[in-house]
């Protein structure tokens, strides 16, 4: 509060403490809230309104706040009926604001200048080009919307991790994944009634699903944050063995990443999604290739550890169960299917066996017939499920929303111009990963945990769609946490500064 300097120097002193009218009015107003509001509602607007102070003062909270929130946007659209303006969303929109108003104070906005900018622009530039003629806009701009999102996470936390390092976004992450895999274990053994068709193994168990109300993403979401935990805790426990130095605080780390970690894999276990198992698997193996220092060495490790993988499946030390799921594909599909390039399923005969797969099939075709009449621009970025009525083969009229393999959905919304673009902005983000790797443990290890989900990610693209339920938000700071980590690639002073004048 400004004190006039007429007053005597007693009202001067007096009136200095004296906080401003709208600090005592909010003070007032959210005493008597407490007052009259039941226990459980007072303590959690306690609880919110000082989170929300606390993001405010301190960008970083929000990010920590949003990692783990940002996974209720389908459960929160299925209970309240809105989509878009979900808690992971707002908490977005929170966390912009402190940071550009945090940069305004310190008078520079620090927008590292990094070697994913062109590319991200560059794949924006040909999704906004492909909704020249495209028949829903609103969808385009949403799902552009997205990867506007996906750059300004990168930038924020990009920023956050120089100044804070990257443990603190690590833990949000790893935490996310902790949260979501205690829910599916809970799912996967309690069995909720109002599912049940995700019964499995005779009815014993239930397939988990978390916030996502889907197994599939879900399970991918739980691959990414145990590759990360993994990658993370290797890192660790490399450095302890070149520093031969144990730490007091070191132990709790590593507990902490190991808790997670087995979390997260329990709830990828629990969403006995096939897609999300061998994604992991294909990960792990990249991982196993890429500890060493020495790519020789890498090589064979791998080799060494596909052999024992082999070896235990050939001699049934594998868990039936799991065994079974990977290798049941729904039977007896005609030998038009056996080539990606020859996919026809308008004569299948379709059972109780073979549906899930003849369905995706079907929206494959869908989507390549798209891209065919469409080559070079799409039908629009976010418009398959708008376009598909004039694509949809005679059984299969209502669409999925995507066509379960991303590689197509971008060929048959985007054409071959953005499919380009997007196959650049990946080659970008794993040879910066690569040289990223470069980084001495545990930095390393956290790096390595990140190339584990990028190829988590493009092996699993074969077989759904995974930028749903706010997990681009998860894909920007992950993007972000790889900036931050690799100091070589960024400008002085962390990227290139905006110069605020107050």
């Amino acid at each position: 509060m400004t004190v006039s300097s007429n007053l005597p120097l007693f009202w001067r002193r007096s009136l200095a403490g004296v906080a401003p009218w709208w600090a005592v009015a909010t003070a007032l107003v959210a005493g008597l809230l407490l007052a009259w509001l039941p226990l459980p509602q007072a303590a959690g607007l306690l609880l919110g309104g000082g989170l929300l102070l606390a993001t405010v003062a301190r960008p970083l909270v929000g990010v920590l706040l949003l990692m783990v929130a940002a996974p209720l946007g389908a459960r929160e659209a299925l209970v309240l009926g809105v989509r878009g303006f979900d808690t992971g969303q707002l908490l977005f929109l929170l966390i912009v604001a402190a940071w550009l108003a945090e940069g305004v104070v310190r008078r520079q906005i620090a927008i590292p200048h990094t070697a994913l900018n062109l590319p991200l622009a560059l794949f924006g530039f040909a999704g906004a080009f492909s909704l020249l003629h495209a028949p829903s806009a609103t969808a385009g701009f949403v799902e552009l919307l997205k990867w506007v999102e996906v750059a300004v996470m990168l930038w924020i936390v990009a920023d956050l991790t120089r100044r804070y390092g990257y443990r603190p976004v690590l833990a949000g992450l790893l935490l996310a994944g902790a949260s979501q895999g205690i829910l599916g274990l809970y799912q996967f053994f309690v069995q909720p009634e109002d599912v049940e068709h995700f019964a499995i193994l005779d009815g014993r168990f239930s397939r988990a699903y978390g916030t996502f109300q889907q197994p599939n993403p879900y399970g991918a979401f739980m691959a990414w944050l145990a590759l990360l935990g993994l990658g993370a805790l290797v890192g660790a426990l490399m450095a302890w063995r070149e520093e031969r130095r144990l730490r007091p605080t070191a132990l709790l780390w590593w507990a902490f990443l190991a808790l997670t970690t087995a979390l997260s894999a329990g709830g990828l276990l629990a969403s006995w999604s096939r897609g999300a198992w061998l994604s992991f698997g294909a990960a792990l193996a990249v991982l196993v290739a890429f500890l060493p220092r020495r790519r020789i060495a890498g090589l064979l490790l791998l080799l060494v550890a596909l052999f024992a993988v082999a070896a235990a499946w050939q001699m049934d030390l594998l868990p039936a169960s799991i065994t079974a799921r990977l290798t049941d594909f729904g039977g007896d599909l005609p030998g038009t299917l056996s080539a990606l390039g020859d996919v026809d399923v308008r004569g299948v005969h379709i059972t109780d066996e073979n549906y899930a797969e003849v369905e995706r099939l079907a929206h494959w075709q869908a989507g390549l017939a798209m891209a065919d009449r469409h080559p070079w621009l799409g039908v629009g970025f976010g418009n398959y499920e708008a376009a598909y009525p004039d694509y949809a083969l005679l059984n299969w009229p209502e669409a999925l929303g995507h066509a379960h393999n991303y590689y197509i959905n971008l060929l048959a919304e985007v054409g071959i111009v953005g499919t380009l673009a997007y196959l650049l902005l990946w080659g970008a983000i794993f040879a910066a990963t690569l040289r990223a790797l470069r980084q001495p443990w545990p930095m390393r290890g956290v790096i390595l945990g990140l190339l584990g989900v990028w190829v988590a990610l493009s092996v699993h693209h074969l077989l759904d769609k995974l930028y749903v339920n706010n997990l681009y938000l998860h894909l920007g700071a992950m993007l972000g946490m790889l900036i931050g980590l690799s100091p070589a690639r960024l400008a002085s002073r962390a990227g290139r500064s905006v110069e605020v004048v107050a």
